[in-house]
């Protein structure tokens, strides 16, 4: 459908947005999700670069997904609301917040890892950080096994740590064995304290568990 775009420049226009995707019809879009390039436009009049985020339903039949994108601004609105939306089929309805998360999530799954074992992991590194940086607002992110066709170890999992400071990015290698044995924690508790408290409803995040009076 079309969707309107504004620009500092006090420019509207128009692009055509999606709103649903299969990623198993259209795996260009997992790609350029990946790498940072999906919904972005240039003004036709100032060529300033927008990315904006609009809800959006990804489906990923082959690994049994359906996926709720919503806005980041969209937040508030899915803590309120009563219950997720319900479909026909068999596919698993997950709820993302943020093209940010949504760019996360996709690299945990395409690279083989259990979402809720790895949010655990960031939680802990959450923890971690904030003991060093206690007044800071931190955001930590899964880094594929590959970036920009560069292998990376398979004996850690990485993660990048926002925030810090300014135009720059802490990078955290976590042994394998930490995602191990959290992995067979998830598995034989998977409604355990911690993994509860990474889930409200349909949206698995460490984010849920920085809510007030969470």
């Amino acid at each position: 459908m079309k969707r309107k775009i504004p620009c500092f420049c006090d420019n509207v226009f128009e692009e055509e947005i999606p709103e649903e995707i299969d990623l198993d019809k259209d795996p260009g879009y997992l790609e350029e999700i990946l790498l940072g390039s999906f919904f972005s436009f240039t003004c036709p009049s100032c060529q300033k670069l927008h990315k904006p985020e609009f809800p959006l339903i990804l489906l990923w039949p082959s690994k049994k997904l359906r996926l709720e994108i919503l806005p980041e601004l969209d937040r508030g609105e899915f803590y309120r609301r009563k219950k997720p939306p319900s479909f026909s089929d068999k596919l698993v309805l997950e709820t993302i917040i943020g093209y940010p998360e949504m760019a996360d999530r996709l690299a945990v799954i395409q690279d083989g890892y259990e979402p809720a074992a790895v949010e655990a992991i960031k939680y802990f590194l959450h923890l971690k950080a904030e003991e060093q940086y206690p007044d800071e607002e931190l955001d930590i992110w899964y880094s594929p096994k590959e970036d920009l066709g560069a292998p990376r170890s398979h004996e850690t999992l990485e993660f990048h740590i926002h925030g810090i400071r300014d135009n720059e990015v802490a990078v955290m290698k976590v042994p394998m064995a930490l995602y191990t044995k959290t992995l067979d924690d998830y598995k034989k508790s998977p409604k355990g304290e911690l993994f509860s408290a990474l889930r409200s409803s349909s949206y698995l995040s460490v984010k849920n568990t920085m809510r007030a009076g969470a």
